[in-house]
């Protein structure tokens, strides 16, 4: 009997990419150092991707307020 609707084992969003050859073996050289199936290995290198990524943002916007005649916001007020 066929359900209406396909349900996966899992909740997580599944991708498929593609690996240059180059990227496909220095994550499988650092997944087995780090003794982690490449797919956890590389969900933990996309995080991190995306925390520096976040940094970069966050670094821009405080140079631009960052500025000669910039206004000061006590720490209290900032955060209502």
């Amino acid at each position: 009997m066929f359900h209406k609707y396909n349900i996966m084992a899992t909740s997580k969003k599944r991708i498929n990419i593609s690996l240059p050859s180059d990227i496909e073996k220095v994550l499988e050289k650092i997944a087995a150092r780090d003794d982690l199936p490449q797919a956890t290995k590389a969900i933990q290198l996309i995080r991190m991707a995306i925390e520096i990524d976040e940094d970069e943002i966050l670094n821009r916007v405080a140079n631009e307020r960052d500025a000669k005649n910039a206004k000061f916001v006590p720490h209290k007020d900032a955060w209502l």
